[in-house]
């Protein structure tokens, strides 16, 4: 028996925080401990961020289960993602990856009672997690399943970021409502003006409040669209890998008192990729706050040396190659910023290689306003339909496998060429990613 109480779709890291939540009330509903509850829910978690990260949607369904008199709480993960060649690999821990890639599957396995994993190529994944109800479980039966369905389907937003927003929107319309009031006022003193010129000076005073308050209606939209993004990461972004790792340190508790050890050193490594995502983000985020308010001295730049500095910083694989002319020029601008450009396009064109064998290219061409640079690689190359949302805010393709992927660096380089009233681009079909981005011509004063 099967019978379904909720079904999420997994969009984004909101859906992932509602997953966990979900997990964490069917397993109070259900009357287990508290310590399987966590268990359940951080292998719910990991499953479905692999979904987000590796193929960019799917679906979670929770269901109850009973098979022989015995019942199970069930989380259903499935996708229709690319699926995942060397799932039993992953599963016997033989398939080697410095990038932690596959940890959160084998993990998550320790965590519930039953697991089981589908993939087929080009069908997607499929993966059930089951945890057994204790045989001492409060009542359970169809009327009470449907019950807490009804419950999760009348159950209020649970964002404070999506209440944030709203409140905001309502401000905003208030003040359109202000403005359009303003307007029909400003008509009734340009009649009254006709029959009293004396009030000529005081009209002249009101048009400019006006203008004040249209300026300042401005400025309150950019303040709330930049409240959106920074409510989005404190709220969803950092809030997931916190309750992940919440959720992973109680299960090693758990593990160290059932004296299990090598349980608990196989999730260890789960907690480290939290941390590091999270560590990542929290860098990310600040450098992209921080682009375009700050006053930063302009100075003459060796392209090369800078390159070849930021190269003897980064984690480069014995395979990987990077090749970077004798030649290249000496601009005049803003030295962090084209650090933080060069930067981040070259970690990515590492990080997001998927052959161990691999060559990265850096190229500039002189044009009529400046210069073009190039920073190309044959790696797996970026599909069409992603080469426009992967300078969003927070955007990540579908092939991101990695802890320290924020879905930022794209959109620090975007932010920066705006502010430079210079472009970045992507060029990518088939196999292989060349990103462009140019450096406008600059002159030192005389």
């Amino acid at each position: 028996m099967e019978q379904p109480i909720t079904t999420i779709k997994l969009q984004n890291e909101l859906d992932v925080v509602l997953a966990y939540k979900r997990a964490m009330q069917l397993s109070e509903f259900t009357g287990l401990p508290v310590a399987a509850q966590t268990k359940f829910a951080t292998a719910v978690s990991e499953i479905s961020r692999n979904v987000l990260e590796h193929v960019g949607e799917g679906s979670i369904r929770f269901n109850m289960v009973e098979n022989r008199g015995l019942m199970s709480l069930e989380a259903y993960v499935t996708d229709r993602g690319r699926g995942i060649p060397n799932v039993q690999e992953v599963l016997d821990r033989k398939y080697p990856s410095a990038t932690g890639k596959g940890q959160g599957i084998y993990s998550s396995r320790k965590l519930v009672d039953h697991f089981h994993i589908d993939s087929d190529f080009e069908r997607g994944t499929r993966v059930r997690l089951q945890k057994r109800i204790p045989a001492n479980h409060p009542p359970i039966n169809k009327a009470i399943i449907q019950g807490w369905a009804d419950y999760f389907n009348h159950e209020s937003e649970i964002s404070p970021y999506a209440e944030i927003k709203r409140q905001n929107m309502q401000l905003i319309e208030l003040m359109e409502q202000l403005r359009v009031r303003t307007i029909e006022a400003e008509y009734q003193l340009q009649e009254i003006q006709h029959l009293n010129q004396e009030l000529q000076a005081s009209n002249q005073e009101i048009h400019a409040l006006l203008q004040e308050r249209e300026a300042q209606n401005k400025q309150l939209a950019k303040v709330n669209r930049t409240l959106d993004e920074f409510a989005h990461t404190v709220t969803h972004d950092l809030k997931a890998p916190l309750q992940n790792i919440t959720g992973l340190t109680e299960a090693v508790v758990d593990f160290l008192e059932e004296d299990s050890k090598e349980e608990a050193q196989a999730v260890m490594p789960m907690i480290q990729l939290q941390i590091k995502r999270m560590e990542h983000l929290i860098r990310d985020v600040l450098a992209y706050s921080l682009t375009g308010r700050q006053q930063i001295q302009k100075k003459l730049i060796s392209v090369g040396e800078l390159v070849y500095n930021i190269i003897e910083t980064l984690t480069i694989p014995d395979g990987i190659h990077i090749y970077v002319p004798d030649e290249l020029p000496m601009v005049l601008g803003e030295e962090i910023y084209l650090q933080q450009i060069f930067s981040n396009l070259l970690s990515n064109a590492i990080k997001y290689h998927d052959l161990p064998h691999g060559t990265i290219w850096v190229k500039a061409f002189q044009t009529n306003h400046g210069w073009e640079f190039v920073v190309e690689d044959d790696g797996p190359g970026i599909p069409k339909e992603d080469q426009n949302k992967i300078f969003e805010l927070f955007e990540t393709t579908n092939d991101v496998n990695h802890p320290d992927s924020t879905g930022i660096g794209l959109a620090i380089v975007r932010k920066i060429m705006q502010e430079k009233g210079g472009k970045v681009w992507v060029r990518s079909a088939g196999r292989g990613t060349a990103m462009h981005f140019t450096w406008p011509m600059e002159y030192e004063p005389a």
